[in-house]
């Protein structure tokens, strides 16, 4: 194995190699955590017009009065009266503002008298919207690059939109070695597993924006591994190989790889878990392809498809690539790798000092248990003894945690 490299440099070459994919319209009701990919400008003054916040009255002066009611102005149905001295236009909360209100008397500080109204006085403008209050015409809404959630969708439906502009989701193919795996819900033989490998690793592509075009499972056999990865690079831009990718006599990818003409770009970090990962470009008919080979254990698979395979998902739709972190004391010892810098599977509480993290128990690359209360990797770096309980360390937060 080559030279370990760090974490923060082995980010930095994926992403070196990221491009920017072509956008297509999304319908709202399709785009939630979709990745806008040009600025949005509102083509429309939002609220479009003088809108009354309140139910009640609109009137043409402030000092208290009883007023002639002349008509009424409901939520899309404006009145076709304006208010002059001496009257007032019922209205409701929404309504357009008749011409020549000053302001809008609310219902409860008015008092109905057969044909006329009682209004307490109120300041100039009371309850008025006005038009453009939330978003003037011209105006960039949303930049490229947001992520949209259910209120951005709101917005770029207020303002008319019936679709959104967004980077098209990358498409991702997976391949899980090893002759030990049977998927699940078939009898297990002796010495076998149940395959979770490709289900949790679509359940992180899927939070990252991208989309699964293809999951294999393929036995540890140099050909078998080589046309698997074949069909793989063939039907989408990024390829995560789960296992396969250490030293070993049935470590078949790597080989497989460098037969494809699959360039590497790194194959090793001082990690722990995740040592072996790899990291390679394939250069296709259809374009570039990024490729993954991440460790078989399924805690290491998911651990380093976060540090490495989220930020590059994420880059390729033009969202911001860096990490979710923050600062937590620690609520117990941890032990350092003088060798490796360490990603321990924490679960986060809120106090009033902050954040603080406990390990999920045993941190065993096979635990797959330690991931169900994670809310973070605390981010341990290489050093001789311990971080102590009480100090400060930094976490990444998980997709999906607070």
């Amino acid at each position: 194995m080559a030279e370990l490299i760090g974490i923060d440099e082995a980010r930095r070459r994926v992403l070196a190699e990221v491009w920017r994919p072509a956008a297509e319209d999304v319908r709202l009701d399709r785009a939630l955590g979709r990745v806008l990919s040009e600025d949005v400008t509102s083509p429309v003054d939002v609220p479009p017009f003088d809108a009354s916040a309140m139910d009640g009255f609109a009137v043409a002066g402030t000092a208290p009065a009883e007023l002639r009611i002349t008509g009424e102005s409901r939520a899309g149905w404006p009145s076709s009266v304006g208010v002059e001295p001496g009257t007032a236009v019922a209205i409701s909360t929404g309504a357009a503002i008749p011409t020549g209100t000053v302001a809008v008397v609310p219902v409860e500080c008015t008092a109905r008298l057969g044909g006329s109204v009682r209004v307490e006085e109120v300041p100039e403008n009371a309850n008025v919207r006005r038009a453009g209050e939330d978003v003037l015409a011209g105006t960039v809404v949303m930049s490229a690059g947001r992520e949209l959630g259910p209120a951005a969708i709101g917005v770029l439906a207020g303002v008319g939109l019936a679709k959104a502009p967004c980077a098209r989701r990358p498409r991702v193919s997976l391949v899980a070695t090893g002759d030990e795996l049977v998927e699940p819900g078939l009898a297990l033989a002796p010495g076998r597993i149940w395959s979770s490998n490709p289900l949790a690793l679509a359940g992180q592509i899927a939070r990252a924006g991208g989309e699964v075009a293809l999951s294999q499972t393929v036995p540890d056999e140099p050909r078998a591994t080589r046309e698997a990865l074949e069909r793989a690079l063939a039907s989408a831009e990024v390829v995560c190989v789960s296992g396969g990718v250490s030293v070993g006599a049935h470590d078949h990818v790597k080989g497989a790889l460098e037969e494809l003409g699959v360039a590497e770009r790194f194959w090793g970090v001082a990690l722990q878990p995740g040592k072996p990962t790899w990291f390679g470009v394939a250069s296709r008919p259809a374009g570039r392809a990024l490729v993954f080979g991440l460790p078989g254990n399924p805690v290491s698979a998911m651990v380093t498809f976060h540090l490495f395979a989220r930020p590059a998902l994420r880059a390729l739709q033009g969202a911001d690539p860096r990490p979710r972190t923050a600062s937590a004391v620690l609520d117990g010892p941890l032990r350092r790798n003088p060798r490796r810098a360490q990603a321990v599977r924490c679960a986060l509480s809120a106090r009033e000092d902050g954040w603080h993290a406990v390990p999920t128990g045993p941190q065993g690359s096979h635990v797959m248990t330690s991931m169900l209360a994670a809310d973070a990797l605390a981010m341990v770096p290489t050093g001789q003894g311990e971080l102590a309980c009480g100090e400060r360390v930094r976490v990444e937060l998980l997709e999906g945690a607070v």
